[in-house]
């Protein structure tokens, strides 16, 4: 059955967090006065990412959206990399997510996509932070599904399911498309058609992870690769 709708992760899958990240924490670094390793804390900041969300969807920590994740995270690190002094800029630090910049060929390949399926953003960011992602980022969409219209983290089911009921669609009509084995074999376990796409580039040098694990419904190399695909 083709899909009605295209659900995207966004972190990785759409923009460069890595690069956006690192780049914006030397920025700030450079106006403190402060030199240190940015591209080691932004991969530390990041393997951050998953612990924290785990955290919230095993009940250890109430439920809270990832701007308050981040902000902990960061402030944690920061004096273990040299870089205390950017402690009272953390607010600074935290909107650094909102504003990302997007893989070349994210913005336009959504938009031919959206011509023909109904789209929108799945990720565990919530909807402030994903409103202004894609605004600075020049994507457009039909809604925008943020964890904190679930109260869930992926992969807990209430968000796959969740936004397929916001749509008012069957799991089987929506289609995730993410750079992410794992976040696709959740999708495909809660019933939805999946698309790989792959981001060599997401962790700096290319590894394993851009790799597909599996026959997915789609393997592509760009958003536009998997509009071409889709015949958008």
């Amino acid at each position: 059955m083709t899909p009605k709708a295209i659900l995207f992760d966004t972190f990785g899958t759409l923009v460069d967090w890595r690069g956006g990240v690192s780049a914006a924490l030397a920025r700030l670094g450079e106006q403190q006065g402060i030199t240190a390793d940015w591209l080691a804390l932004t991969d530390a900041w990041r393997g951050a990412y998953r612990p924290s969300l785990d955290a919230v969807r095993r009940g250890e920590r109430p439920w809270c959206i990832l701007d308050d994740l981040h902000r902990d995270s960061i402030l944690a690190l920061l004096p273990q990399f040299g870089a205390a002094g950017l402690a009272p800029d953390v607010e600074a630090l935290v909107a650094i997510w909102h504003r990302l910049p997007p893989w070349p060929d994210s913005a336009a390949g959504l938009r031919r996509i959206r011509r023909k399926f109904i789209t929108a953003p799945l990720s565990n960011g919530h909807v402030a932070l994903l409103v202004g992602l894609s605004k600075a980022a020049g994507f457009e969409w039909d809604m925008v599904c943020g964890a904190d219209l679930f109260r869930h983290y992926k992969p807990d089911a209430e968000t796959y399911l969740g936004a397929c009921a916001l749509l008012g669609l069957p799991p089987g009509e929506v289609m995730l498309a993410a750079a992410h084995n794992e976040d696709l074999a959740a999708a495909r376990h809660f019933g939805l058609k999946t698309a790989f796409i792959s981001r060599p580039l997401e962790f700096g040098a290319p590894d394993g992870r851009a790799k597909p694990s599996r026959e997915w419904d789609f393997i592509v190399d760009s958003v536009e690769d998997l509009a071409e695909k889709l015949g958008c």
